[in-house]
């Protein structure tokens, strides 16, 4: 197990969002956070990753609590988190995004070979490093946030809504970067309101709503399941 949150509860100031979430992310897997607007997802993912402290509950990376530590800190360990929105620098070019992905590794060549390794998995951003990062097409940022992250050569990989504004046929691109990463032996938390297309691609998934969550279990079982049917495919 990588991942492990238990009983946490999380808010903003008196207002609490998060109530009592437990789910675990083993090694090697891809699991999909789930539910509608509203429903809590991107306060869970900025509790993960320190960004608002929980109020009750603890949260363990591989086996060390980490609920009260800073965000860099977490980074270091091999945490990290895409924000939805895809923030890029648009007036630096691709490389140089890059670049800024790998703030916490002081090794130049391990930089380096990082990059690289980078390139080799995603060809269309090596063809276009020294390009704008704003003249990428907006899957094409989509790719390089997602490169950027892996720059501090994280354990687990956080993404938050990546399909967020993008055409479908973008989606299943970037759906299929993340199945790459996967296969390099990173560990994805994918948290989407694309319930279909992020249950295919997951190992297993839990279903947030109102803070709680409400499901579990593995991709097919969600699927067929009569409330995701009804609420979420509309079928």
């Amino acid at each position: 197990m990588i991942l492990e949150l238990e009983n946490v509860s999380a808010g903003y100031g008196m207002v609490q969002i998060l109530r009592d979430i437990n789910f675990k992310v083993n090694e090697k897997e891809i699991v999909s956070i789930i539910g509608p607007n509203g429903a809590g997802k991107t306060t869970l993912v900025r509790t993960i990753m320190g960004l608002i402290k929980p109020s009750a509950g603890s949260i363990k990376f591989k086996g060390e609590n980490i609920e009260k530590i800073e965000t860099y800190d977490i980074v270091k360990k091999g945490l990290t988190m895409i924000p939805e929105g895809r923030e890029i620098f648009p007036r630096m070019t691709v490389e140089e995004n890059l670049l800024l992905g790998a703030y916490t590794v002081k090794d130049k060549v391990k930089i380096k070979e990082t990059k690289e390794k980078v390139y080799k998995i995603f060809p269309v951003i090596k063809k276009k490093e020294k390009a704008l990062a704003q003249t990428l097409s907006g899957g094409e940022q989509q790719m390089l946030v997602i490169c950027r992250s892996l720059m501090s050569n994280p354990e687990l990989l956080i993404l938050d809504e990546p399909s967020l504004g993008l055409a479908p046929i973008i989606v299943e691109k970037v759906l299929d970067t993340v199945r790459v990463i996967n296969e390099e032996g990173v560990t994805v938390l994918l948290v989407e309101q694309n319930i279909h297309d992020s249950l295919n691609v997951a190992n297993r998934g839990y279903v947030i709503e109102q803070g709680k969550i409400v499901l579990e279990g593995n991709s097919r079982e969600l699927l067929s399941n009569r409330h995701i049917k009804e609420v979420y495919l509309g079928l």
